[in-house]
């Protein structure tokens, strides 16, 4: 009687550096990951805002006016020359009425938020090279993000967010109000240096 054949596994697929990109963000942080963008072979995995936090999208150079406000473990990521800071989930809801109330609103500020429903790229989790863990085929490419300040594994990122109920002494968390206040008066800042650089139209 022929004894049965030892059966061979099946050859497993690679290994998606993208899948470890997810893995770490869900695993290590409990954040939600987006799948990439259907169609777009080789962009890179989103982390999805509006659950743990919301994000402050600001040019590079207001974002490090603003840095001051920030608590050391408060996370901070770059893409290109703009700077994104976590805040509270619900921050993306209030910034036009607390822009009103600063007096801010009436003025086209290069400054937006992200809630609910938005997602951005996932910088390269911090402790990982160019060569090793990364968003699918986009680490090391001019423009891709990076972590500033990197999120803490094991660290719940809401006591280090900025919030509006820091205003009213609530946890001892960054204030959103001052935040907010410190990157519009740089955005404005900016526009203006703009509007100077720009040569005369003559008739």
């Amino acid at each position: 009687m022929v004894g049965s054949l030892p059966t061979v596994p099946l050859p497993r697929r690679p290994l998606d550096p993208g899948d470890r990109v997810s893995r770490f963000y869900e695993n290590e942080l409990g954040w939600a990951t987006v799948p990439p963008r259907a169609g777009s072979p080789g962009s890179p995995v989103r982390l999805r805002v509006g659950d743990r936090f919301d994000v402050l999208d600001v040019p590079a150079e207001a974002g490090r006016a603003g840095l001051r406000h920030l608590a050391p473990a408060s996370p901070v990521a770059l893409q290109g020359g703009r700077m994104r800071l976590l805040v509270a989930a619900g921050s993306a809801e209030e910034l036009p009425g607390l822009l009103d109330w600063l007096e801010w609103g009436a003025l086209p500020l290069d400054l937006r938020a992200l809630g609910a429903g938005c997602a951005m790229d996932a910088p390269l989790p911090p402790g990982t090279r160019p060569g090793g863990v990364r968003p699918v085929g986009r680490s090391g490419v001019q423009g891709a993000a990076v972590w500033l300040r990197p999120p803490e594994p094991g660290c719940a990122v809401e006591a280090s967010l900025p919030t509006l109920s820091a205003v009213r002494g609530g946890g001892g968390a960054p204030d959103l109000v001052r935040l907010v206040d410190t990157v519009a008066t740089h955005c404005h800042r900016l526009r203006l240096r703009r509007a100077c650089a720009q040569p005369l139209a003559l008739p």
